[in-house]
């Protein structure tokens, strides 16, 4: 078996593109970014992030890959892990404990493979440094041998550098399980009997932060008060990576690491499962950080999950693919980065930059949006133009909104509650009022008023049809507006306070 392996390894790099990508799951992307102080943006290096998402006869296998230093070790990673499970390993015979067993040794081999696959080029780097001169350190001029030496270390260092944090979800006899190592993140969204959505975080990344973690490290000799303090560890966040030779290798030459009795940075993966999905309607999705981070960096940590899975649901109701939903996901919180960067307001100063982000969406037993869905029933945005008047403002404004029906409940974390469009949602015995939902991230709704001077008609069960042009016939009554209008306006011109379009 290890043999086959490393003969697909070495004789095609590629040969996973053989393998069928599964039709239940979407991926979206958006490079890294930094912000000019004109607000636009620049890619500072290219894109470092991976994925997959296969399926097979006896199970599915998504992965979300975030490389750092390079993209080598990601792009590695991501095709050697899919020989170590998708050859045979699984079998629907597997008990949990053998699909933990088989999970853990998938990505000890991983690494150990990576580091073969440098062996070499770190030789040659450890016989180059015996050959420079002192006077390298000094400054002195350097002759052209020297140089040539200089230059070729440069080149190794890059070759030999850089790491990647790994999410892996396993679906097999229809349990799920989670493998994780570093700072990506998997959330598992439930839609309830009562049409909520519960939202679980599956493990936590490595970091200084878990005390988990601040405890594994305690135990090999290091200082968990210092590790704290400093945080990053390598220019990484993480404690537990793939690849990354200088901390695997060198660490006792990194001071917050050198008292450690044994490898303190590991790629052990934190494994969580089986979770039986049996009966489970909703959502499954692996993060990279970079997209966790920005949305962070924006709004906050506080409500990151929730608002990721109300963005999720919202699209997944709009969109027409799994591919377009996953895609506007993360549009969506590149746009909102950015707003908050060019807004100068307090979030501003976290948001100069970006790193790449990648959202993998997994359905399961989760309906689609259908093209032929009305408002009503599909949640389909339709703009349109409203009048919109602010009471704490004497002008005259318009902005303009979207009228969308929210086909989503609430979202529920632990025992807090969160709405997932801000404002009430109509129920089916309600009259199919509209919510107003404006550009960025929050939303208003507003029911109908009684009256004849109600901005919205009550048609009762009927639900306004789109035509062949897929706009909606018009059910919005502005008698009221022009003759307010009309009021304000008459006085010195002669116009009549029941004004129309013209």
């Amino acid at each position: 078996m290890a043999a086959q392996r490393s003969s697909l390894m070495q004789s095609h790099q590629s040969w996973t593109d053989a393998l069928p990508l599964c039709q239940l799951c979407g991926v979206g992307s958006a490079p890294n970014c930094v912000y000019g102080p004109d607000g636009k943006g620049t890619q500072s290096h290219p894109n470092e992030d991976g994925h997959f998402r296969f399926s097979t006869e006896c199970c599915f296998l998504y992965g979300v890959f975030n490389g750092f230093d390079g993209s080598r070790v990601a792009s590695f990673v991501s095709q050697r892990l899919t020989a170590e499970l998708l050859l045979g390993q699984l079998s629907t015979g597997h008990t949990d404990a053998d699909v933990r067993r088989i999970l853990s040794q998938a990505f000890d081999v991983v690494e150990k493979s990576y580091f073969e696959t440098i062996d070499d080029a770190l030789a040659e780097k450890a016989s180059l440094q015996t050959q420079l001169p002192e006077s390298v350190s000094q400054g002195v001029y350097l002759s052209a041998q020297t140089q040539k030496i200089t230059e070729r270390l440069k080149a190794l260092e890059q070759e030999v550098s850089g790491g990647a944090t790994a999410l892996v979800a396993l679906i097999l006899n229809n349990k799920l399980y989670i493998a994780n190592v570093g700072t990506n993140r998997a959330l598992l969204c439930k839609t309830t009997s009562d049409g909520q959505n519960q939202v679980l975080q599956i493990g936590r990344a490595h970091t200084t932060d878990n005390d988990d973690e601040l405890s594994r490290l305690a135990q090999l000799g290091l200082d968990p008060v210092r590790l704290r303090q400093t945080g990053l560890i390598s220019g990484q966040s993480s404690t537990r990576r793939i690849g990354d030779y200088k901390v695997k290798f060198s660490y006792t030459d990194i001071d917050v690491l050198s008292a450690a009795k044994q490898k303190p940075i590991i790629s052990e993966p934190e494994i969580h499962g089986g979770q039986s999905l049996e009966g489970v309607t909703g959502f499954l999705l692996l993060m990279s950080e970079g997209l966790i981070k920005a949305l962070e960096s924006a709004h906050g940590p506080e409500q990151v999950n929730q608002e990721i899975v109300a963005m999720v649901a919202a699209e997944l109701v709009q969109q027409s693919s799994l591919e377009a939903a996953a895609q506007s996901v993360v549009e969506r919180v590149k746009r909102l980065h950015h707003d908050s960067y060019v807004s100068g307001r307090q979030r501003a100063p976290h948001c100069a930059k970006h790193e790449d982000m990648t959202l993998l969406i997994r359905v399961i037993n989760y309906a689609l949006a259908d093209g032929s869905l009305t408002p009503t029933q599909g949640g389909r945005i339709y703009p349109v133009s409203v009048p919109y008047s602010n009471h704490q403002s004497t002008s005259k404004t318009s902005v303009m909104l979207s009228l969308v029906m929210p086909a989503q409940g609430t979202l529920t974390n632990g025992s807090n509650t969160a709405s997932t469009l801000e404002g009430d949602t109509p129920t089916p015995s309600q009259s199919p009022t509209a919510t107003l939902q404006s550009t960025n991230t929050h939303t208003q709704s507003s029911s109908s008023s009684s009256g004849d001077g109600s901005l919205f008609r009550q048609r009762g069960s009927q639900a306004a049809q789109p035509d062949e042009t897929g706009r909606v016939p018009p059910y919005i009554d502005f008698t009221q507006f022009y003759r307010l209008w009309g009021s304000d306006h008459s006085e010195g011109q002669g116009l009549s306070g029941d004004l129309g379009p013209q």
